[in-house]
């Protein structure tokens, strides 16, 4: 296959010394959910293995699907997120009120969406530009209002706004630090363009979180790195940028965002908070092999519990479905040999129902499925929202069926008396 590439040497450093950690069992492009009329085409299945550099720390993959099949018709909309255009407003508020950013300064935005957090920003008096390279969402954005350029960012990019716009106040990246294979050239563009106290603003999920709170799902192949600070720190530094402040957030099973700046012309001192996080993240070793590899027995031995509990209950005669259509949902599927345990899925987006699930073509129902044709077992492979969904079909548990939750330990619902 040409269609990605594997590199040898870590994304961040150059360094060569790597270790594989998480052996995360190959799978499809997690959101190529397909129509009917494509079930019969083969999809390819692409590595996982992740791996952190023995050098600076930092954990990666190595195999990088190309971005033009990733992103270029990429179809996600920030705005139909619960909570996320609320968490934007908010997120955009703190930023200009706590770094006393002046009105009409310019930001811009790598990886827009359709510019929710940029419209946030736009309403508090200032100049906005965003770059994304789907051109669909990005083409409805600017006619939205926000400017967006159809492009992936890079230094050339970065020159260009430059020399059009001047200098930039506040640049930010949400979810999409992450994703980039180029990421030494961004950050050079992010440098080159930003005022002498001018901020960078990133948000990524955590490690120690995705660790913690066993959200190893959210390895697939739009992200290529997973972020903890000792790495960051130590690559900011060597392109001239410093961290200087880090806050926790909640999305994304755990997430940091990060405050960077120049390193000779910043004026914000570091942080108390940053200065603790470095300190835990030394004492639990978090640039060192041995955590994942612990974290890595601690999956396989769940995907054993979990494939235990559905045999069983094949072999007895049960019926088994899945619940929820996502990326994630994907790997979880993939790396726990789920594909050919499970006849349906169900997901409550209308645009997944009546697809066919990436690789395996299992058929996507709505909900209503659970009271036509219901089978024995729900497993929930959207399992941090659980809670919800199990609290939305109290009717199905009522009528005999069962959600099995498979993560972070396996539990059975209605639990016996």
């Amino acid at each position: 296959m040409t269609d990605f590439k594997h590199r040898n040497d870590c994304r961040l450093c150059g360094a060569v010394n790597l270790e594989l950690v998480l052996p995360i069992l190959p799978s499809p492009i997690g959101d190529a959910f397909v129509p009917k009329q494509k079930i019969g085409e083969v999809q390819n299945l692409y590595p996982l293995d992740t791996y952190i550099c023995l050098e600076c720390g930092h954990l990666q993959n190595l195999d990088v699907v190309d971005p033009e099949i990733l992103f270029r018709n990429y179809t996600y909309r920030t705005s139909v997120s619960l909570g996320l255009v609320k968490h934007f407003q908010k997120y955009a508020e703190a930023v200009v009120n706590e770094l006393g950013i002046q009105k009409n300064s310019l930001v811009v935005e790598i990886g827009s969406n359709d510019g929710s957090l940029l419209k946030a920003y736009k309403a508090l008096g200032m100049r906005v530009i965003g770059i994304d390279p789907a051109k669909t969402i990005a083409e409805l954005a600017t006619a939205e209002g926000v400017r967006t350029l159809p492009d992936f960012f890079s230094f050339s990019i970065a020159k260009k706004i430059l020399a059009e716009n001047g200098i930039v106040q506040v640049i930010c990246a949400n979810n999409v630090f992450a994703h980039a294979d180029n990421i030494n050239d961004i950050v050079k563009g992010i440098r080159m363009l930003l005022a002498p106290n001018g901020v960078f603003v990133f948000e990524v999920s955590y490690m120690p979180d995705i660790i913690d709170n066993f959200v190893f799902d959210t390895i697939y192949h739009e992200h290529v790195s997973y972020h903890a600070l000792i790495p960051l720190e130590r690559f900011f530094n060597r392109l001239d940028m410093s961290l200087f402040n880090v806050v926790r957030v909640a999305t994304k099973g755990g997430s940091i965002r990060g405050f960077a700046q120049p390193m000779s012309t910043g004026k914000h001192k570091k942080t108390g908070c940053l200065k603790k996080m470095l300190d835990e993240e030394n004492r639990r070793c978090i640039s060192h092999p041995e955590i994942y590899r612990a974290f890595y027995q601690d999956i396989e031995k769940q995907k054993r519990i979990v494939l235990e509990y559905l045999d069983y209950a094949i072999a007895g005669g049960k019926t088994v479905g899945a619940y929820g259509a996502s990326t994630t949902t994907t790997t979880l599927l993939y790396h726990f040999e789920l594909q050919k345990r499970i006849q349906l899925i169900v997901d409550d987006n209308p645009l997944k129902q009546n697809l066919y699930s990436p690789g395996e073509h299992i058929p996507v129902y709505s909900s209503s499925v659970l009271y036509s044709t219901p089978p024995d077992i729900i497993l929930i492979l959207a399992w941090q929202y659980s809670t919800a969904i199990m609290k939305k079909h109290e009717c199905y548990m009522k009528n005999g069926g069962k959600f099995v939750v498979p993560l972070p330990n396996l539990k059975v619902f209605p639990q016996k008396c």
